[in-house]
């Protein structure tokens, strides 16, 4: 035989039992709970990601605190100090803003 013709019938034979499981009404269940839309999948994510980023952002202006008493001065330092603490302060905001903007968005594809 080809080695076409086998490969032919080693999907089919893959597949037949596939097919005799869904026409005795299998069903499987939601994973997600609670989630029944990829609107509410993304408002989940959003708040996963949001939780983490406002907690990086947390241990950032630790961070820029920490750098900020040890620049001893240096004008250089404590530039990079403040610009870490600008930043983190940015993340926690869009972290905690999430959700909103994520419900925005969709609520501006509604209409």
């Amino acid at each position: 035989m080809s080695k076409k013709l086998i490969r032919l019938f080693s999907v089919i034979s893959l597949l037949f039992p596939a097919s005799i499981a869904f026409a005795q009404g299998v069903t499987i269940p939601n994973p997600l709970n609670g989630v029944n839309s990829f609107g509410d999948l993304l408002l989940r994510i959003a708040g996963g990601v949001g939780t983490v980023v406002a907690s990086i952002g947390t241990i950032m202006i630790i961070w820029a605190g920490i750098l900020y008493l040890t620049s001893a001065g240096s004008p250089e330092k404590m530039t990079k100090a403040k610009t870490a603490l600008t930043y983190a302060i940015i993340g926690i905001v869009v972290g905690l803003a999430a959700t909103a903007i994520v419900q925005i968005i969709e609520q501006i594809l509604r209409n």
